[in-house]
């Protein structure tokens, strides 16, 4: 399933934002404070508010009133538009507004976007813990088939009706949005946390933060032999000189990743190597996961890696978003940029307080000296990004 476009509005510096035609892999550039950060935030909300409610998502940010764009009211609002699995497009909008300082789901719809019947007819369509869905699904997308509705009233207005109705077969669509967004990974890779020895133990998964990268590598190594050769073989590809990498267990019971040169006899422990070459591994454990998310959410991957690495990355990015994940990425180097192509490239516009996306490819100026060879990150670097200069 892919996002085809994400909405945000009254969200911090988005008051009113979309992120249209989004290809598998997208890359968000812009100057500093022009919400970058704010863009994955949000897409950390919605996931937090669907695994607990919206009440603890608007609690861990300092409250609605420091959520809510500086001088509105509400209601914050996220909308996406994604692919289902029968092919067609489905839009999902929740907004969320404070009663008397407690935070509710105001509104909560899912649709498809061009319905069969011509009406905006909605599967889901919830207000504060009281609403409707449809239970005859796959006759309702037969034409002259008119929708059967159930009713339900939640226990807490700021849950999300997602998040009960999509345990059902009954409700096949609610039931992939919510796989869709409890699937995915929205990246805070802690390189100081990748490189301690993790309890011995069982993970299939990279964290958030990276502290399990032993033990997912162990995991893949175990039960996944292919997956962990296609790791050490884009190792040596990416990194000279490493030639393996183990999940040793040490005498008091923990994991240790050993990286293996090919100049040197005796393995290093990972707090002998590199940065770039923690965080190469730990990207490449993530990127081959043999359960891909269906969303992986990276800010500012450059860090710690050389830059003659980015152009490695970016290809790695890109075929997990060929094997059918998406990617969303952000980013303030020019020589990442230069691998990527214009429809990959959403720059952020910051005017008056608040910000706007726009697209590359929607620049003819950008196609056209592109189309004459040159490169993305340079024409950013050159200041031709307008509103998004390289700072």
């Amino acid at each position: 399933m892919q996002i085809e476009s994400l909405q945000l509005e009254n969200y911090r510096l988005f008051r009113a934002a979309e992120w249209a035609a989004l290809p598998r892999m997208a890359v968000v550039v812009g100057p500093n404070g022009s919400g970058k950060s704010t863009l994955f935030d949000a897409l950390s909300f919605l996931r937090e508010s669907l695994q607990q409610n919206v009440a603890a998502a608007v609690a861990r940010r300092g409250g609605f009133r420091e959520l809510v764009s500086r001088g509105e009211d509400g209601p914050i609002a996220i909308a996406l538009t994604f692919v289902e699995t029968g092919g067609r497009r489905a839009t999902y909008r929740v907004e969320v507004a404070s009663d008397g300082g407690r935070p509710v789901v105001e509104r909560e719809v899912l649709r498809f976007r061009d319905d069969p019947h011509g009406q905006p007819w909605h599967f889901i369509d919830f207000s504060r813990g009281e609403g409707t869905a449809i239970t005859n699904e796959a006759k309702y997308a037969q034409d002259g088939v008119e929708p059967e509705r159930s009713a339900h009233s939640l226990d807490d207005p700021s849950v999300l009706a997602i998040k009960g109705l999509g345990q059902f077969k009954d409700y096949r669509l609610v039931a992939e949005l919510r796989s869709l967004i409890e699937g995915w990974h929205i990246s805070d890779f802690h390189i100081g946390d990748a490189r301690t020895s993790a309890e011995a133990g069982y993970a299939e998964h990279l964290s958030t933060h990276g502290e399990n990268v032993a033990q997912v590598a162990h995991y893949l190594y175990e039960r996944h032999r292919d997956r962990f050769e296609s790791v050490l073989d884009a190792m040596r590809r990416r990194v000279p000189g490493v030639e393996a990498v183990e999940a040793r267990p040490t005498e008091d019971g923990r994991l240790a990743l050993r990286f293996r040169d090919g100049s040197f006899r005796d393995p290093f422990v990972a707090r002998y190597v590199s940065d770039g070459t923690i965080k190469m591994f730990s990207y490449l454990v993530l990127l081959y996961d043999p359960n891909p998310h269906p969303l992986l959410a990276i800010e500012e991957p450059e860090n710690q890696l050389y830059p003659e690495l980015l152009h490695e990355l970016v290809e790695e990015f890109r075929d997990y978003a060929r094997r059918g994940g998406q990617v969303f990425v952000s980013t303030h180097s020019p020589e990442f940029l230069n691998a990527t192509s214009l429809d990959e490239i959403y720059w952020l516009v910051k005017k008056g307080g608040f910000s706007t996306v726009r697209r590359a490819s929607d620049s003819e100026m950008l196609r056209r000296l592109v189309d004459e060879g040159d490169l993305p990150g340079a024409l950013w670097r050159q200041g031709l990004f307008e509103g998004a200069e390289l700072r």
